[in-house]
């Protein structure tokens, strides 16, 4: 019989129920960072062989399907954590430029399972987005299931960094005289990457962590044997997101949001699971459904605030979960790259949305950049030495792409213009508006205003502003259609009173090029007099874009006076655009900036201006 929270929190608080491992099953997350499908022998035949992750396996299921909703670590964990959409809740951004509170007043998912009596530990990153108001009985290094009560039911989380990406920031001397034991010559790279050398020893090195993932998650395993418990223990094995070769962690495709899920289900909890174990499943889960999923499996009802669903559990029919064939995506900000990007997974396709299509996916990250391949690749296409699809990351993309990953696993086919697809392209191009419009995603407002007027409340900011929301959803998807369709909208938005609707109006403006060239007098007038800086920006990047003014000038006044320092950011964002891309020199003065913001070496405005500034030094 399953026990509604309020049920279990009473009985728990007043000494009635007394739980333990033979009542109620234990939970450990096994977790390694910076992994896709792509690199696990499991999924892929050229993948790293990992033989404890494959017995747990053998007595359980293999998720064909799962996908982090967003490509990066504090954004995905603090989707696991809450279970809801991050650009729903103001929580997209890496690094956030403010901590939000828990969506709807609910609480992080470990709160549940301790106010029900379970002992409940975190080893022991937390990286959140969001306020945390408690959960954890430990968090650190040391935490272990082990300091628990006796017979008191435990939920682990077990996390390691050993393919994280600083684990590929090796230097060429170390490429030199450090032997993988994978050999360089057996790995098959993507038809994106050049083949080279560092390219080879880069994807060696990094089977090789895998290998390194697997046995160190064996030892736990083999501690939950040790300790008896392993028959009423559910395992979770999963990378946290895609990664972390180049164009993975960081980039909306699948190499970036689909990553390895393997469950154990234990032998006394089996009939919780209406499967065959070692059953391979093809329906699709998401990060919003794994608390979900957690708390079915201990009989806890899904408080309101979560999106997701229970993949698992009481009440889960796997015909049903076989039939699940959608996942949503979004990447916003990467550090100090900011590149709206939303994606629709649907059976064999992805729908790929780029709201600022003109930023290219290769635009400087520093920390991605201390990667040797990420450099080599940068240079090599610089030279002129790379082909069409190696070229792809570093040019302007289309606003919108359709992918059949069936066909084309590495995405680099984008069958949008073609007519064969067209029906296709229409229902997923509408499944996507539809759910950005329902979610009332936040990042239809420049960050900067959600940091003044939206972080305190979120969802609150996003309920009230939510037919503004899907008005500026409808002016960015003017880029979606012909020049000519879309040109009466477009000067309707730069002259509308809302100077975010005249923000998107601009964004399409550069979507287009020079096909908006007749727009440049506005453009010209809005860059030198808008209220509002961040049109202003807009308006002298679109004039750059297309060689109809020198944007300098504009862009240095802008940053003489941000309203704050994420307005700054954002700037620069488009500062490094418009040189990388159009070669333009920007004289900028770091003092023009508040000491404050300089401090932090990390901070966004500090690795802009270290790749703007030869020489330049954090204060």
């Amino acid at each position: 019989m399953k026990l509604t929270l309020r049920i279990i929190t009473s009985l728990a608080l007043y000494g009635i129920l007394t739980l333990s491992a033979a009542d109620r099953p234990n939970i450990v997350w096994l977790t390694s960072e910076d992994n896709s499908v792509h690199y696990v022998k499991l999924y892929d035949e050229n993948g790293a062989a990992m033989p404890h992750i494959e017995k747990l396996a053998e007595h359980g299921l293999v998720f064909e399907h799962a996908f982090s909703n967003a490509p990066v670590c504090s954004v995905a964990r603090t989707t696991l954590l809450t279970g809801a959409y991050g650009p729903r809740i103001g929580a997209q951004f890496h690094r956030r430029s403010k901590m939000v509170p828990m969506p709807d007043g609910g609480r992080m998912y470990p709160w549940y399972l301790k106010e029900a009596g379970y002992y409940t530990t975190n080893n022991s990153k937390q990286d959140y987005n969001v306020i945390d108001k408690g959960g954890w009985d430990e968090s650190s290094a040391k935490a272990t299931w082990r300091n628990r009560k006796p017979g008191q039911p435990f939920f682990h989380v077990q996390n390691t960094t050993l393919t994280h990406e600083s684990s590929l920031h090796f230097s060429a001397e170390e490429m030199a005289t450090v032997k993988n034991s994978t050999s360089s010559d057996s790995v098959k790279l993507a038809p994106y990457f050049p083949d080279t050398p560092t390219f080879r020893y880069t994807h060696a090195r990094y089977l090789d962590n895998h290998k390194k993932v697997d046995d160190y998650h064996g030892d736990y395993i083999a501690m939950l044997e040790e300790d008896g418990v392993l028959d009423d223990t559910f395992i979770f094995y999963y990378g946290d997101h895609g990664g972390v070769l180049p164009r993975g962690k960081g980039y909306a495709y699948e190499s970036g949001l689909h990553v390895p899920l393997v469950v154990y289900v234990p032998e006394n909890w089996k009939h919780l699971v209406d499967a065959k174990l070692g059953t391979r499943i093809k329906g699709f889960v998401s990060f919003i459904d794994f608390a979900p999923t957690l708390l079915n499996l201990v009989g806890i009802d899904v408080p309101a605030h979560m999106d997701g669903v229970p993949f698992l559990g009481e009440g889960v029919d796997f015909d049903e979960l076989n039939e699940r064939d959608e996942s949503f995506g979004y990447a916003d900000r990467m550090d100090e790259k900011y590149d709206p990007v939303r994606t629709l997974r649907k059976g064999k396709y992805t729908y790929q949305r780029n709201y600022q299509p003109f930023n290219f996916d290769g635009l400087w990250n520093q920390y991605r950049y201390r990667m040797l391949a990420y450099m080599e690749w940068w240079e090599l296409y610089q030279a002129g030495k790379l082909n069409d699809v190696q070229s792809q990351f570093f040019q302007p993309r289309a606003a919108e792409a359709l992918y059949d990953v069936e066909v084309d696993p590495h995405e680099v086919n984008n069958l949008a213009d073609d007519p064969e697809y067209a029906v296709v392209l229409k229902s997923m191009r509408e499944r996507l508006t539809n759910k950005v419009k329902s979610i009332n995603d936040l990042s239809m407002f420049p960050e900067s205003v959600l940091w003044e007027e939206a972080f305190d409340s979120p969802v609150e900011f996003g309920k009230k502003n939510s037919e503004r929301i899907s008005s500026l959803v409808d002016i960015a998807d003017l880029s979606l259609l012909s020049f000519d369709e879309a040109k009466a909208g477009i000067e309707k938005a730069l002259n509308a009173r809302d100077p975010w609707a005249r923000y998107w109006g601009l964004i399409v403006c550069s979507s287009f090029y020079e096909e908006a060239a007749s727009f440049t007098e506005k453009a010209k007038m809005m860059a030198a007099k808008d209220s509002e800086n961040l049109v202003r920006i807009r308006a002298a990047e679109f004039l750059g874009l297309i060689g109809a003014q020198e944007p300098s000038p504009v862009f240095v006044e802008v940053l003489s006076n941000p309203n704050n320092e994420v307005e700054a950011f954002l700037t620069l964002n488009s500062v490094v655009l418009l040189k990388d891309l159009k070669g333009y020199e920007f004289d900028i003065d770091p003092e023009i900036f508040p000491a404050e913001w300089r401090k932090e070496e990390r901070s966004d405005v500090n690795r802009r201006l270290g790749y703007l500034i030869p020489g330049y030094s954090h204060q």
